[in-house]
């Protein structure tokens, strides 16, 4: 199985739209892996979690056929995970695309924007059906199953975290969050992924409770030894990066990579 993250910021992109800090202006000197798109992941060419606005450049740069998307997997409903208008870029008059539907999961908040969406555009015609994802209620998708987790991230949405097996492996895909609430850590705590995927959006800042930052992520993941979770196959990677959290990918990876966490960039492709 092959997880390719697709993007790796948080909201603004690095660097940012208008922005004239330190960081955007060494990402806009040093290109490569300072160049960091909104976040998401394709996991194998059929399963995408999140549809951010980065999501045609994405396909361009990386040759992704987003035809043979099966499922489509939301972690809630903020503009830098959901770009509900490109998801009508399929319907008859735009593409010409397989007469099949793509299936979408997700919390009730993000579905309404999307039927939203359709509905404003004449309807999904049979190219989407919608599921709504109740929390540590397994889903079986066309690719995939799939556990919502409870999120620490927005007080007026159900944002989801997942852990999702698929070809015998299983990944824990863990943003946008704080610190995990302890009832998704109840949860978690008999599991054993082969892949974590953990926030630091907030950098060396202090703060925790929407986002994580590097304490945060380090604890995470020592709490994820204590339960014994982590056997010596598993990888753990952190992305969702902001311009504001004021590190370069070298800083990243100059405090992660001691522990044991790799820094995702855009493009990485992790194998299983």
């Amino acid at each position: 199985m092959n997880v390719r993250f697709l993007g790796t910021a948080a909201f603004e992109g690095i660097p940012s739209l208008f922005c004239g800090c330190e960081l955007c202006a060494k990402a806009k000197k040093l290109g490569g892996k300072e160049i960091r798109t909104r976040t998401s992941v394709m996991i194998d060419d059929d399963l995408k979690v999140d549809f951010p606005p980065d999501t045609l450049l994405h396909m361009h740069r990386d040759g992704i056929d987003l035809d043979q998307v099966k499922d489509l997997l939301f972690t809630h409903s903020h503009s830098d995970h959901l770009y509900a208008e490109d998801l009508v870029a399929r319907f008859p008059g735009y593409a010409q695309a397989q007469e099949r539907p793509i299936h979408v999961y997700g919390n009730d908040i993000t579905l309404a924007k999307i039927r939203q969406m359709f509905e404003t555009n004449g309807g999904a015609r049979g190219f989407y059906e919608l599921h709504r994802l109740r929390p540590y209620a397994k889903v079986e998708m066309q690719t995939a199953t799939a556990v919502p987790l409870l999120a620490a991230h927005d007080p007026n949405e159900t944002c989801l975290l997942y852990y999702i097996e698929k070809n015998g492996k299983n990944i824990f895909y863990g943003h946008d969050s704080g610190k995990f609430p302890e009832e998704t850590w109840e949860w978690l705590k008999d599991k054993q992924p082969d892949l974590a995927i953990f926030e630091c959006t907030m950098g060396k800042v202090d703060y925790w409770k929407s986002h994580m930052n590097v304490d945060a992520v380090l604890e995470a993941k020592a709490r994820m030894e204590q339960y014994g979770m982590l056997n010596a196959d598993a990888r753990v990677v952190v992305t969702h990066f902001s311009h504001n959290g004021g590190l370069t990918h070298s800083d990243l990876c100059g405090i992660f990579e001691p522990h044991g966490i790799e820094v995702a960039y855009d493009g990485l492709t992790v194998e299983l």
